[in-house]
């Protein structure tokens, strides 16, 4: 087990030459020498016991074994170099001679690398894991159970050395120890041996982490280089959390929003040759779909607005108050209104006033033109002092007041004070009050803005 290197002696813990091939960038180690090792125990991590476990029963010489790790242990290795299928090392003698020592283990196939990252996707603890980079020991279990054994077993590896010993000797045995003290440290160390560098394992991860959250399965070698991804189809079944939090700094920036239109965008036509089911009316659900586009532009330029997360959510409407908005603002056909003003529960004049309420302050002045309320004591005596405050001494009109209302008694308008201390103005046409204004804190300014309804 030579392999070309029979009798070749290193000094100063560097090779004279080395014929192998060059491996990929970051597809290779340097670990500096380590110092000697003390205490009994020689690997302190689950990665480094599996692996001298499986040194143990691969050697056949203990009595070799226990000098390799004799020599570990006085710090007999120098640097380690690390690359797929094969470990290196210079290893110093009892007699000071060097050795260049080397470990052979087979790298997984790209069947088996594809096997091992897809059963690494389908677990949200081994992507959290190997994202954090750490190892969790169950993934060997996992890998196992896919087919892909990660640690070494009895055969698996295979020594060379220029001490020309056929099987371990205390050189390859002190490397192996060595490495197990490198486990300790870094366990990503076995997956390199295994054909596959940190940065790249977590490259190919990520890309199947990416497909998966995007709904597709990448399969075959991916190349991180150029980021493709072969993409074998999508499951439809999303993505649980756990996993797209797992892939949280690896996923591509969410695309800006796009910015609010101009208007709202044009309802579908259904006027069309198919003859509508008996009871569709297609100009109400045109109508319907027109008023839905308006309300979510309006909807969604309010949440856009600045301070929106201070405002109070909108009251809920009842049916009859949603029939009294669509006549108001959706100006539905006379066929559709008259359908609205039995779903209303008011008589036409009645619904005239409400819609005129609603054009002038929705909710809370149908709110005050169906509502007549009395005021409690401290609610009255503001009212009393606004309307003392809002007017110069000899202009004020002569006001009547019932409840929340106060009616000018020289002329037909009136004031309505809202519970939320807002005055309405109010006029009188036949033997109805119908709204005559917008709201306003001050009941000067509300009378004296009152005009015609908005038609």
């Amino acid at each position: 087990m030579s392999d070309g290197h029979d009798g070749d002696r290193y000094g100063g813990g560097e090779y004279e030459n080395d014929d192998r091939d060059i491996p990929a960038a970051g597809q290779e180690r340097t670990f500096a020498a380590l110092p000697p090792a003390h205490g009994r125990g020689f690997a302190e991590s689950w990665w480094g016991r599996a692996w001298l476990k499986a040194l143990e029963d691969t050697a056949l010489d203990g009595q070799q074994l226990k000098r390799g790790r004799r020599f570990a242990r006085e710090g007999r290795v120098g640097a380690v170099s690390v690359r797929p299928g094969r470990i290196t090392a210079v290893v110093r003698d009892g007699d000071s001679s060097t050795y260049r020592s080397d470990v052979l283990l087979q790298e997984l196939s790209e069947a088996d690398w594809e096997r091992l990252l897809g059963m690494a996707v389908e677990r949200a603890g081994h992507i959290a894991a190997l994202l954090d980079r750490e190892m969790p020991p169950h993934l060997v279990e996992d890998a196992a159970a896919a087919g892909v054994e990660l640690l070494p077993g009895i055969g698996d590896l295979d020594p060379e050395c220029t001490c020309d010993a056929w099987d371990h000797c205390p050189h390859t045995a002190a490397l192996c120890y060595q490495v197990a003290r490198l486990l300790d440290q870094d366990p990503f160390v076995l997956l390199l041996m295994r054909g596959r560098g940190e940065r790249r394992l977590l490259d190919e991860l990520q890309i199947r982490i990416a497909a998966r959250a995007a709904g597709h399965d990448a399969s075959g070698p991916a190349d991180p280089a150029d980021g493709s991804v072969a993409a074998t189809g999508a499951d439809g079944r999303g993505v649980r959390a756990d996993e797209a939090f797992a892939a949280r700094d690896i996923l591509p920036p969410l695309p800006s929003p796009p910015s609010l239109p101009a208007e709202p965008g044009p309802a579908p036509s259904l006027d069309t040759e198919t003859e509508p089911q008996d009871g569709v009316d297609p100009t109400a659900l045109e109508m319907l779909a027109t008023d839905g586009a308006a309300r979510a532009h309006r909807m969604l330029a309010e949440a856009l607005s600045p301070g929106h997360e201070q405002q109070p959510l909108p009251a809920v409407l009842t049916p009859q108050q949603d029939a009294v908005r669509l006549v108001a603002e959706a100006l539905p056909e006379p066929s559709i209104t008259k359908r609205l003003i039995s779903g209303s529960g008011r008589r036409p004049s009645e619904l005239d006033a409400a819609v005129r309420a609603w054009r002038y302050g929705g909710v809370a002045a149908l709110a005050v033109l169906e509502e007549e309320w009395t005021p409690d004591t401290e609610a009255l005596a503001r009212a009393r002092a606004r309307l003392a405050e809002a007017w110069e001494e000899g202009e004020r009109p002569r006001l009547r007041s019932t409840g929340n209302r106060w009616t000018d008694v020289d002329g037909g308008v009136q004031l309505r004070y809202g519970r939320d201390g807002r005055w309405w103005p109010y006029r009188k046409e036949g033997e109805r009050w119908v709204p005559a204004g917008p709201a306003d804190d001050d009941p000067a300014a509300a009378l004296g803005g009152s005009g015609g309804p908005e038609d």
